[in-house]
């Protein structure tokens, strides 16, 4: 039985965002007997409330210091001149699961364009119409995404994701977890180098 290597993130979470560098060479290095699963996190729940001004001096200290400890990563900060901030990261959540139906490779694609608006173009992504407007970017079709991006359907399964993250003792993200044969093993998250990630892996599955 194959180990399964569990990424759980948030679209919203800029940590996140610096990690797709070297989550894209895990990804491609993985041992043949480890599958690799992702799982949303769910960062913020559904609000509507401006994010308080102390909340968005410390994020902005984050891209600062995620710029400075993470070669080419860059961030637009007029996106906080130009936008009412808010704390929620379900709708983003929710549109990726929208996208998994209509196919596997429509959520990546989706979550490159999110994060590209928000973090390069200053477009807020705790609003509907610019999840929307990611979809038709990413080639969804827009009837059946906004569709089911509004289903109950859809909320139900994004709160079972998380309930199922979090029962992996995930609290922070980007998070890494093997699982084999019963066995729950964080993974340390390097920005850097994915190499390292692949010798704690491989080190766990000698171990097991």
């Amino acid at each position: 039985m194959n180990a399964i290597l569990y990424y759980i993130h948030d679209p919203l979470c800029s940590w996140c965002y610096a990690f797709k560098t070297s989550l894209t060479g895990l990804k491609r290095t993985l041992p043949p007997e480890t599958d690799l699963q992702t799982l949303l996190g769910g960062l913020a729940a559904d609000s509507t409330t401006p994010m308080p001004p102390a909340l968005q001096q410390s994020i902005q200290q984050t891209w600062q210091r995620i710029e400075q400890t993470v070669p080419g990563v860059k961030f637009n900060f007029d996106f906080w001149c130009d936008n009412t901030p808010i704390r929620s990261t379900y709708p983003a959540c929710r549109s990726l699961w929208a996208a998994r139906k209509q196919g596997a490779e429509f959520e990546d694609k989706l979550l490159a364009c999110i994060q590209d608006a928000y973090y390069q173009h200053a477009q807020n992504p705790a609003l509907d119409a610019t999840l929307l407007a990611c979809a038709a970017q990413a080639g969804l079709d827009r009837t059946q995404f906004e569709r089911d991006y509004r289903s109950r359907e859809i909320d139900l399964q994004l709160q079972q994701e998380i309930k199922t993250a979090r029962s992996l003792g995930v609290c922070s993200y980007p998070s890494l977890i093997l699982v084999q044969n019963g066995r729950i093993s964080p993974v340390a998250v390097d920005y850097l180098d994915y190499r390292t990630m692949i010798d704690d892996i491989e080190q766990l599955l000698i171990d097991r």
